[in-house]
């Protein structure tokens, strides 16, 4: 599937904070084309007429349903819609394949955990790192769904610390000898192929590829978890298993660069398959709230049911909005890096390794929206959102690990502010500059013009938004320069930071999308409707914005200075004050009347 690298220069990853994005340039889902479109009916159908009909099977895990699936999915090509051609796959491009991403995420319950586990973590590794022997033997059978895959890192000593892992291999001969537990590994119970990570002398981090008939390798019983219960997650046990010379993945001590590339890619899809598992909620929940009668009318016409129909609805237009915005630039990416003669594997790792601080905010930014809206939609289900007879409860608890898995909300609050410090001490990312361009404007009288044009205000709002962050930043920064905080042991501060940056990148996306829409009539409905969502959004991130700060600064400055940065965090967050009764309703109403999420 062809796609058109613009001629605007595609931005650096964490590069929205400094420089004004083109809205004209980015990607907005309203723009999908008839291929993409057949796309992703020919995923919706599959969805019902082969995953709805067999829920209650996978969530009892019958009839080997899982696995049957994917070769089901093989069949049409799905599980290689992002792989090359030469190895059986279809090289569509990134935003074709986060589309199929997001309709997976909308109606296939757990099923979703073993499609994404396969075709990401279980098969990226080898796609990334394999020699072309390891691609060759292994690569073609995982696409046509021959052979199924899980990726094991996690043991019971090491989680989010993944180089703390125990497990051994020590050279004998022609093989490694693998011992150690993995545990909570998807897919463990099917699966024909194992992406394992161990220690090569103690202290060499390092992958391999391990195939599941190995004599020593052997299985614990299946975990009888929270959520999720469709998805086969079981402890992987290695006693002597001798892993062949030619199995090792990568090079040996450098299985660091494996699992966190991966992860990458597995935290921008997650935040796709949230989007979808959020629209797919919100949707039972209006149909619930049109259908149940109350004081003789449906619940859907009060306004405590229409504000949450309205807030997951703006929270979900607004990930939606970042989602797209980031898969055009990891496309934009991918496609420049193939023309400068990248292949196809190293343009895709170097792509996604670009994006990583994006990545690293959007999945906790689209597992948050999805928690909060089946949260929401339990509720609206009031009584019956605690029976197993309506959907609601299943999707209460199968939302609630994507917080935690692909690295938790935690680490990449952590991580995305980290990353965005070391790019700019390494230089990749001129974040000084504008930081003392803020601090010299903190010194002198703020304007009293009012911003002109239909979304003067807006405009103004996201470009303080990323004034405010530089000040925060650039003061904490400072105090560590000068031996007064270590950030490291401060991580209440960095996730503030991380939260900024999150709702920054989100609004911006909002921004650009509504107007991209306005310009080209995009839309399934008037633009009210869009400006509704923008405009509630911003109003609501400027006092997060505020709150972020200030708790930020006050935890490292006091005193004059702390009333001059508190001044400071007022002049950037002047956005005039919203009517957001009246603009969600604008929402909820338009949604209600639809009833389902086609904003």
């Amino acid at each position: 599937m062809s796609d058109t690298l613009t001629d605007q220069k595609v931005l650096k990853g964490g590069e929205f904070l400094i420089a004004d994005a083109d809205y004209s340039t980015t990607f907005v889902p309203e723009e999908f084309n008839e291929e993409q479109r057949m796309v992703r009916q020919m995923v919706q159908d599959f969805i019902d007429q082969e995953i709805k009909p067999n829920l209650d099977k996978i969530e009892k895990q019958e009839d080997n349903i899982a696995p049957r699936l994917l070769e089901k999915m093989a069949d049409l090509g799905l599980l290689g819609s992002h792989m090359p051609e030469e190895f059986g796959g279809m090289e569509m491009d990134t935003n074709t394949n986060t589309l199929i991403c997001e309709v997976m995420g909308g109606s296939s319950g757990s099923f979703t955990v073993s499609y994404a586990a396969h075709t990401g973590i279980g098969m990226l590794p080898i796609l990334y790192f394999g020699t072309e022997k390891q691609k060759q033997d292994y690569l073609p059978r995982l696409i046509n769904g021959e052979l199924k895959s899980a990726y094991c890192l996690t043991e019971p000593g090491s989680g989010s610390d993944a180089m703390g892992a125990k497990t051994s291999a020590v050279l004998d001969g022609d093989a490694y000898v693998l011992n150690g537990q993995k545990m909570w590994i998807s897919n463990a119970g099917f699966a024909d192929v194992f992406i394992v990570f161990a220690q090569v002398d103690g202290d060499k981090f390092t992958g391999f590829i391990v195939p599941s008939g190995l004599e020593g390798l052997t299985l614990g019983a299946e975990e009888d978890k929270l959520g999720i219960k469709g998805s086969s997650t079981r402890q992987v046990f290695f006693e002597n298993v001798r892993v062949p010379v030619g199995n090792s993945l990568g090079q040996i001590g450098k299985g660091h660069l494996i699992a966190f590339n991966v992860l990458n890619v597995g935290r921008f899809k997650l935040h796709a398959l949230s989007m979808g598992g959020a629209k797919r909620s919100l949707e039972v929940g209006i149909r619930y709230a049109n259908e149940r009668i109350q004081f003789k009318q449906p619940i859907a016409n009060f306004g405590a049911i229409k504000y949450k129909i309205g807030e997951a609805g703006i929270r979900i237009f607004a990930g939606e909005s970042a989602l797209y915005r980031v898969s055009q630039q990891i496309q934009d990416m991918n496609k420049q890096l193939m023309a400068d003669g990248k292949s196809f594997a190293e343009a895709k790792l170097l792509s996604a390794e670009e994006y990583a601080i994006e990545c690293a905010l959007l999945k906790f930014l689209g597992s948050e929206t999805l928690d909060y809206t089946v949260d929401e939609v339990v509720q609206i289900h009031g009584g019956m959102g605690y029976s197993e007879e309506t959907l609601a409860p299943r999707m209460y608890r199968d939302s609630r690990i994507n917080r935690i898995y692909e690295g938790t909300n935690e680490i990449n609050r952590l991580l995305s502010v980290d990353m965005l410090l070391r790019r700019a001490m390494k230089g990749a990312l001129d974040i000084v500059g504008p930081a003392w361009n803020v601090q010299k404007e903190l010194g002198g009288m703020p304007s009293m013009d009012r911003p002109e044009g239909e979304y003067g205000e807006e405009i103004k709002a996201v470009a303080d938004f990323k004034k405010l962050i530089l000040m925060v930043a650039g003061a904490a920064a400072k105090q560590q320069m000068d031996g007064k905080i270590n950030l490291k042991a401060e991580q209440e501060i960095l996730m503030n930071v991380a939260d900024m940056l999150g709702d920054l990148l989100q609004a911006e996306s909002t921004l650009m999308r509504v107007r991209k829409m306005r310009d080209n009539g995009l839309g399934n409905q008037s633009p009210e409707v869009y400006d509704a969502a923008l405009r509630t959004y911003l109003h609501d991130a400027t006092a997060r914005m505020q709150k972020n700060a200030t708790d930020a600064v006050a935890s490292f400055i006091e005193g004059d200075l702390l009333r001059t940065f508190t001044m400071g965090i007022k002049r950037f967050t002047k956005y005039p004050p919203q009517n957001v009764k009246k603009l969600r309703r604008i929402v909820a109403d338009f949604l209600i009347e639809a009833n389902a999420f086609v904003m």
